[in-house]
């Protein structure tokens, strides 16, 4: 799940006010009433004042200007990705307006609990608008219903600078927009801010992260209030309640502060957002936002471009970097990811990653698996040991010889129709005949031991790399392996927008059997189990990124693998005993790669660089570093 509620905003403005030292004693800290059981009661402001008369939830309500006088004057946090106007803090319309003038290039602003936000957009109203979101409000007081800890899963603060990296990994993942790590890191040590994240305890990855505002340290609030920005939960995470597990630390963070409440904004049509806040408590309050009109956020005020929410996630993570620099993007074919974009008199069709600027020729190179090893092998690369199936006692003899195989059809894509691990004369058989239902010319070839590799080459330059990993469940101690299977593939069709799933076929059945279990069984708590055999992304493979690690060898062979072939974009699919090893073997290329898998390296900006070069676009606050880059360019 991602949610910030603000299409994710990124900028580089400074905190210009508030109480951020040692003094928490605020106005509402020092008002607030007692029950007679002398429970404190947050919801009673100063003088008696009810919380449905707050500053925060009243916009349209001159506040007491003793409450007023003891906040901060025009305060802006910086939150990295963007900032974070306090409406309630400006004393007048005219500064908000400007503060959201002053908004760079790049970089984007938000003011939320503003006085009368209507009145403020038509100070400006050719440049500002209010945020479609819902603002959600959880009451601190109220006890939130207990939950065993999530196994397997550590939450903790930010700690180091490579965590406020893995930070904004999460983020571009999510697609959101990624902060400068310094911010991150400074604000980590400031108080009025809280980062939390996620820390996978069997891998050390992070998978999730989340922010908050303490208002009373960042502006002293006489409402004592919070807020939670940039909930963000790694798609590739197979650990389910992350998201959750954030929030609820989050709350727990600042009601041990003793502050009156939570509040959050989300997308009006985020439904599993809104579902996970309303089961935890939240509830809605009438609370708006407002921004400056922008490219990264011009979906939410005039409307999406037709055929543009039909996308798949591959044509649209294309779709939005070319808008973002100006490129007209016209949708031809929404289901198959055609559109036509057009910049400067210039026009191209893309699908998806494929463009006219790949010819027939290396797209049919690319198309038959038989002749890229071909044309791989004879520009001096290693290939995997093969042959083409020819459908009698040879393909056994070549088991034999080979001892383990990968059988395929020659044509293909997605994972279809390909059997991995087959090590008996009725296993290849069975293969040999699921591959010919496909096409009918085949392809075996050794079972080479190593990790799955996939290296994208963008202009003859490698702008990605990422292991592939087949498709695991983790157990529950109360569910069966075929329950974990389709609630895993329903979390991975939500990550993926239905792009992966994991069948409940029989290769699903026959890689469980070979681990001793069944469909039927039920798995200990923490138990691991792999489910499918390729690591196909189609098929619920998980993708991790490595270009970090790539090492020089294995980029300067793709590379020459892509010139070998021809072809401007391609993706190259190898098999590695280790990634920062010199060692490996291709087995495939790809014509139309998946660009949205390998956030959150710059896919999508290195192909409208190849099709447009004149708009390159001023870089994110943050992009992973790809040690080696100028190298991998002959």
């Amino acid at each position: 799940m991602t949610d910030t509620g603000h299409d994710a905003p990124t900028g580089t403005g400074t905190d210009t006010g508030g109480a951020s030292g040692d003094d928490t004693s605020t106005a509402y800290e020092r008002g607030r009433r007692q029950d007679a059981d002398g429970t404190a009661m947050p919801h009673r402001l100063v003088g008696g004042w009810d919380r449905h008369d707050a500053i925060s939830t009243t916009s349209w309500q001159e506040p007491p200007e003793h409450l007023v006088a003891s906040m901060g004057r025009d305060v802006v946090v910086d939150m990295g990705w963007g900032r974070v106007l306090f409406g309630q803090t400006f004393r007048s319309a005219s500064a908000i307006v400007a503060q959201l003038r002053g908004e760079a290039e790049a970089r984007r602003a938000i003011c939320i609990y503003a006085r009368d936000p209507h009145v403020l957009v038509a100070r400006a109203p050719q440049e500002l608008f209010v945020d479609p979101s819902y603002t959600y409000r959880f009451w601190l007081h109220h006890a939130m219903p207990r939950r065993d800890p999530l196994r397997g899963v550590m939450v903790r603060a930010l700690a180091t600078r490579d965590d406020a990296d893995a930070v904004n990994r999460t983020y571009v993942r999510c697609g959101m927009v990624p902060a400068p790590a310094d911010v991150l890191w400074a604000n980590q040590q400031a108080r009025h801010i809280t980062y939390l994240v996620a820390e996978d305890a069997r891998t050390g990855e992070l998978i999730g992260t989340v922010a908050g505002i303490d208002h009373a340290l960042a502006f002293g609030d006489p409402e004592g209030g919070s807020s939670l920005w940039t909930l963000a939960v790694d798609p590739a995470s197979q650990v389910p309640g992350v998201g959750e597990a954030l929030v609820r630390a989050l709350v727990e963070r600042f009601h041990t502060r003793g502050r009156a409440y939570l509040d959050l904004s989300v997308m009006h049509d985020n439904r599993p957002a809104i579902a996970l806040y309303e089961k935890l408590g939240f509830e809605r309050v009438p609370v708006f936002a407002v921004k400056r009109k922008n490219a990264i956020n011009e979906r939410l005020f005039v409307g999406e471009h037709e055929g543009l929410d039909d996308l798949n996630p591959y044509a649209r993570i294309i779709a939005d970097e070319a808008l973002r620099r100006g490129v007209t993007v016209e949708v031809l074919d929404a289901r198959a990811g055609e559109m036509r974009l057009s910049h400067g008199g210039r026009s191209i069709v893309t699908r998806e990653s494929l463009s006219e600027l790949t010819t027939a020729v290396a797209m049919s190179r690319c198309d038959d698996k038989r002749h890229t090893r071909r044309i791989l092998a004879r520009a001096g690369l290693p290939v995997a040991m093969g042959r083409d199936a020819s459908f009698d006692r040879s393909d056994h003899e070549f088991l034999a010889e080979v001892g383990e195989a990968v059988v395929k059809p020659a044509r293909g894509e997605q994972g279809m129709g390909i059997t991995v691990g087959v090590t008996s004369d009725d296993e290849l058989d069975r293969a040999l005949a699921l591959a010919r239902s496909y096409c009918p010319e085949v392809l075996i070839e050794e079972r080479v031991p190593g990790d799955d590799l996939r290296v994208v080459v963008i202009d003859h330059a490698v702008v990605a790399a990422a292991i592939r990993r087949p498709a695991d469940v983790v157990g529950t101690g109360r569910h069966t392996v075929r329950d974990l299977v389709e609630a895993q593939s329903r979390r991975r069709s939500a990550a993926t927008g239905g792009e992966s799933t994991i069948p409940l076929d029989d290769e699903t059945a026959r890689t469980v059997d070979a681990a001793g279990r069944s469909l039927d069984d039920v798995l200990a708590e923490g138990e691991r189990l792999a489910v499918r055999r390729t690591a196909n992304l189609h098929t619920g493979g998980t993708i991790h990124d490595v270009t970090a690690e790539l090492h020089p060898e294995l980029a300067a062979a793709a590379v020459a693998a892509s010139r070998a072939i021809g072809i401007p974009v391609t993706g190259l699919d190898m098999i590695v005993p280790r990634v920062d090893g010199p060692a490996g073997v291709f087995i495939e290329a790809n014509e139309r790669p998946g660009l949205a898998n390998h956030e959150p390296q710059p896919t999508a900006e290195r192909f409208v660089d190849l099709l447009f070069p004149t708009t390159r676009a001023l870089p994110w606050g943050w992009r992973p570093e790809v040690p080696g880059e100028a190298s991998h360019r002959p």
